[in-house]
This record gives C-alpha cells, sequence and structure tokens, in this order.
C-alpha cells in the first residue's frame, strides 16, 4: 500500500487562484489569510500521513471489540485521539467563547478530507463530536453549554447522537424512546438505539449522547419527540464527572465496513439526561447536528476517492501489462491504457472539481454566520442548505463509485487485502446510507430545498453559476467546459420547472436524477472556474485545463440523460403493482 499524500498543492491553488481566500476572509474580518490557512493545512496533513493512515488497515483488521460490557478500540487509537487532541485539532472551527480556534471552516472540511482519506473510521470521533457541539451550542441552555462545550471542544469529551430504533430508521415518528420528568429539571431517558456510532470508547473522558426520546402525553408523530443530553458520567459531589449513568454498550454491530469505528447497540435504562431545546422540538434541533453531519459524511466520500486515486495512479504506473497502442513495446505501464486513463481520470475529475465545491460551500457557511449584511448572510445560508443535499449524495455515490473503479484498476490485486482497495470499498459504501440514505438526501433537496424562499435560493445559484460561466468562456482554455456546463445548465433550469409543477410520485421518481443533474452541473461550474485560473500560469497549472476538457468531453454529457430521465414522468416508475415485485 502507498503512503497517503495530503493534497496540499491542491489546497494552495484553489485558494490562491480560484476561491479567493484571502478576499474572502477580509469580507467576514477575519485575520486569516492564505499563507496560515496552508500551515494549519499542512501541519493536519502531516497528521493524517503519519498517524492515522498507518492505523488504518491494522485498525481495519483489529476492529473494535466490546469487553466486560467496554467498547476497546484497535490498537493505536487512544494514542491517536490524545494526538489529536494536543495538536488542537479538536477546536479547529468552534467558537473561541468556549475554547475554540474559530478558524474556518474550509479548514475544517478539508481537515475531514484528509482524515477520512487517511482513516475513515477515526474521522468519525471528531466528527460527530463536532456535530454534537453545533446542536448545543444553538439549541441547549446557557448552564448545560458552560458545563458541557468546553471539554467537548477541547477534546477531552467527544459526542455522540442516539437517534435509530430498530423500529424507526428514516421515519423517526415511530420512536418509542421515552423520557419521564425527574428531579431538578433531570429526566429520565429509557430505550434502545442501534447503529450509535462512537457511542462508547476506551478514548477516556466523557461521552456525550444526544438522544431523541418522547416525553409524557406528548404528541404523536414528529412532532411529539424532543431532544436529550444524556451523559456517559454525571457529577459527583466534588464536581468531577465519575458517577456512571444509567445506559450502556448491549452490543457491536457486526459491519461490511468501518471496523475500527465502534458502532453500538446502546440501552437507556432511565439514564439522566437533560432537554436541549424546547419540549416536542428535538427533531428540529437534532438537524443542527444532522446536517453538520450530511457535509462532514460527504466529506468522507470525497477523502476515499482521493486516497483510492493515489493508489490506483500509483499502481497504475508501475504495473507493467500488455504491449502499446502502437504494437511496438511490451509489457508497457498500464497507465498507458485508454481504459486505464479513463477510470482514472473519472475519479480524478471527481476529486478535484468536489474539493472546489466543498470549498466554495465551506466559505458560504462562514459568509452565513459572519458577513455584516444581513442578506448576504441569509443567501449565504440558503446556498448552504441548497448544497447540503447534494454534496452528502452525489459526493458518497461518487466516492463509493471512484472506490470501485479505483479497485478495477488493480484488477485481481485489487480484491485481495494485501493492496488495500477492498476495504476502500467497504469502507465507502456506508456513506452512502448513514445521516438520511442518498435517496432521502435526493427527496429532500426536491421536495425542500428548490422551495426555499419561493424558490429564489436555487434561481439564485443558477444565475451565479452562469455569470461565471459567461466569464469563463471568454477564456480560452476554458471555453469548452464553460460552454458544455452552460448547456447542462439550461438543462437543469427546465428540469427545476418541470419538477415544480409535479406532486409526490413525479418527485420521488426523478429526485435521484435531479440531484446528480444538479451535482454535475456545479462540478462543471467548479472545473470552468478552474480552468479560467489555471490558463493565467499553464506551465504550472495546465494539467487543470486538461482535466477540465476530459470532464467536458466524457462526463458532461450525462446531463442529457439524467435530464431526460426527470422528463420521464412517474408513471413508468409506478405502474407496475406492488405485488407483482
Amino acid at each position: 500500500m502507498q503512503d497517503y499524500t495530503p493534497p496540499i498543492a491542491d489546497y494552495r491553488f484553489l485558494l490562491t487562484h480560484v476561491l479567493d481566500f484571502d478576499a474572502a476572509m477580509a469580507d467576514l474580518g477575519q485575520d486569516v489569510d492564505t499563507e496560515l490557512a496552508l500551515a494549519v493545512l499542512d501541519e493536519a496533513g502531516k497528521l493524517c500521513a503519519q498517524t492515522l493512515h498507518p492505523l488504518n488497515r491494522p485498525g481495519d483488521e483489529q476492529g473494535s471489540r466490546l469487553v466486560d460490557g467496554a467498547v476497546v478500540t484497535p490498537s493505536g487509537f487512544p494514542e491517536a485521539y490524545r494526538a489529536f487532541v494536543d495538536g488542537g485539532w479538536a477546536g479547529l472551527s468552534a467558537e473561541p467563547e468556549f475554547g475554540g480556534q474559530g478558524l474556518p471552516f474550509i479548514l475544517q472540511l478539508w481537515l475531514d478530507e484528509m482524515m477520512s482519506a487517511a482513516n475513515l473510521s477515526f474521522g468519525l470521533f471528531p466528527g460527530l463530536t463536532r456535530g454534537a457541539m453545533e446542536a448545543i451550542a444553538a439549541h441547549a441552555p446557557a448552564d448545560l453549554k458552560a458545563v458541557y462545550l468546553p471539554p467537548l471542544v477541547s477534546g477531552q469529551w467527544t459526542g455522540a447522537m442516539a437517534l435509530t430504533e430498530g423500529g424507526a430508521g428514516t421515519d423517526l415518528a415511530l420512536l418509542k424512546t421515552k423520557a419521564s420528568p425527574g428531579e431538578g429539571g433531570a429526566f429520565a431517558v429509557t430505550g434502545q438505539k442501534i447503529f450509535i456510532s462512537s457511542g462508547d470508547h476506551d478514548f477516556g473522558g466523557n461521552i456525550v449522547h444526544l438522544v431523541l426520546a418522547r416525553l409524557p402525553e406528548a404528541p404523536a408523530g414528529v412532532k411529539g419527540i424532543s431532544l436529550f443530553l444524556v451523559p456517559k458520567f454525571l457529577p459527583d459531589a466534588e464536581g468531577g464527572f465519575t458517577v456512571r449513568n444509567q445506559m450502556s454498550v448491549g452490543a457491536l454491530e457486526e459491519k461490511m465496513g468501518i471496523h475500527a469505528q465502534p458502532t453500538c447497540l446502546m440501552n437507556y435504562d432511565g439514564a439522566t439526561g437533560w432537554l436541549v431545546g424546547e419540549p416536542h422540538r428535538g427533531v428540529a434541533a437534532m438537524f443542527t447536528m444532522m446536517n453538520a453531519e450530511r457535509l462532514m459524511v460527504g466529506i468522507q466520500g470525497l477523502g476515499i476517492a482521493g486516497a483510492a486515486y493515489q493508489q490506483a495512479a500509483a499502481y497504475a504506473k508501475d504495473r507493467l501489462q500488455g504491449r502499446s497502442a502502437d504494437g511496438s513495446r511490451g509489457p508497457v505501464a498500464i497507465i498507458e491504457h485508454a481504459d486505464v486513463r479513463r477510470m482514472l481520470l473519472i475519479i480524478r475529475t471527481f476529486v478535484e472539481g468536489g474539493r472546489a465545491l466543498a470549498g466554495w460551500t465551506a466559505l458560504q457557511h462562514d459568509r452565513s454566520k459572519k458577513h455584516p449584511n444581513p442578506a448576504e448572510r441569509a443567501q449565504a445560508d440558503g446556498f448552504v442548505a441548497l448544497m447540503t443535499p447534494v454534496i452528502k449524495a452525489s459526493f458518497t455515490d461518487l466516492g463509493f463509485e471512484s472506490a470501485v473503479l479505483a479497485q478495477q484498476v488493480l484488477g485481481g490485486h485489487g480484491y485481495i487485502r494485501e493492496w488495500g482497495m477492498e476495504q476502500f470499498v467497504r469502507d465507502a459504501r456506508i456513506a452512502q446510507i448513514y445521516e438520511g440514505t442518498n435517496g432521502v438526501q435526493a427527496l429532500d433537496l426536491v421536495g425542500r430545498k428548490l422551495s426555499l424562499a419561493g424558490g429564489s435560493v436555487a434561481r439564485n445559484l443558477f444565475n451565479v453559476i452562469e455569470g461565471d460561466l459567461a466569464a469563463a468562456a471568454k477564456v480560452e482554455a476554458a471555453s469548452a467546459v464553460a460552454k458544455a456546463t452552460k448547456a447542462a445548465l439550461d438543462l437543469l433550469d427546465e428540469a427545476t420547472t418541470y419538477l415544480n409543477a409535479q406532486g409526490q410520485d413525479g418527485l420521488g421518481a426523478a429526485a435521484v436524477d435531479y440531484l446528480r443533474l444538479l451535482a454535475l452541473v456545479t462540478y462543471g461550474w467548479m472545473w470552468a472556474k478552474m480552468a479560467q485560473a489555471a490558463a493565467a500560469d499553464m506551465s504550472t497549472n495546465g494539467d487543470k485545463v486538461l482535466l477540465a476538457n476530459f470532464f467536458a468531453n466524457r462526463l458532461m454529457p450525462q446531463a442529457a440523460g439524467l435530464a431526460a430521465a426527470v422528463r420521464a414522468g412517474p408513471e413508468s416508475t409506478m405502474a407496475l403493482a406492488a405485488s407483482a415485485f
């Protein structure tokens, strides 16, 4: 297996030439420039490459284990987590009010990319903790924030979210866990949750669970669900957190991938917890955490694809098989074969286009929080809301597809554990499922996000894209991808108008194809911007133009088929009787 190489040069290109990072930070009054950002990313890359990546394969082989009711993570994981915390990475983008560094969110997402590439199982521990922090910061009362946020931000404690039950997965209305009022404003939480990532571990410190449950006489359905903070340890008489709460790990799930990540069946047996947010408004509060996690999970797909590409490209340049196209030489490195190049280029154009789109979205996230103009904040917030399901679903779909393509480059060796590619395939698969399946993301996009602000959010984004494409089309090096993307944007616009007139079946039948079409357009948008920027220095960045042309010629034509599928209507999808399946 090749060592992991953090993509620092690509981050530099994006910050400097594509995303105009320094100007973006100046708009927000942030004292952070490109050189500082790159210094942070470089150190993060060293942690991922030197500490986390070497644990990836052994962690997969050992897995987490349940010993006498406690989770034991693979060898090296507790030490790696301490190194992560000691380096200050836990609070990288958290608010300084609670001990965070308050650095731009783009650094957080790109750290997540490198962690996901190096060790996906490990990255879930800090990722879920960050989501818990955001939910507590947004919805918890001041006294809970004061107690729980500082140790979560520092990484001394970790977080987990407990939504899913055996009979209530996506449909939270079926949730049965109960919460009964107790003394001093506390509640006794009773029920069982499944699929709880990072539910327990051996890193030390408290583990703060955010648990969905019903209060007595709560309304039926999702309108009767509340959110509770339930810690593994409760405070003792001296104020230390040493008293074991009434919660336990009943089992660890046996999974296809992410073996090093403890996915727990959690039992809450009258566990003490505190209400977060308003009664019966728990789903809205939990979605603060869920939306943060959905971006993080999307980045997992990007990270896996990038790591798989590195392995496959190195193999293709080393592996000798077959003869040259003109038959004059042989054996040749398989990188000379057109089909191998095709697979590698598909992966690479997704990875670099996705990395740029993630960076743009991260800047919009900060803009939505910190821009001095309320109208700018509102527009940026809408863009993040619109792009969240697109990033979650398309990045994880394409991340899995990329892992499979990279495995194919290795042929039979890709199927053998020794080379590590089969682990990428197994690990990548879960990202399409958890934090809301990708079908649910597509339904969220067409059923909720397209109608935000009367449809103006999508329209404003399309206008931004159209303006950037018009500018790129004037630059010869970027004209091909700009024109191809503009044609796809026109198809997307027509598809959006069509969907706005559809009922539930029409939306459901078209949702996945529509999301992929929107994703394709936004990747093309990023490639147009990158090609335009690269044109200024072809000697250094000329590869970007060649990659943009591949995307325009070989991938953007998918837009026509996706648009046709969207407009095909629901009739053929719904025609077969349920009994005939």
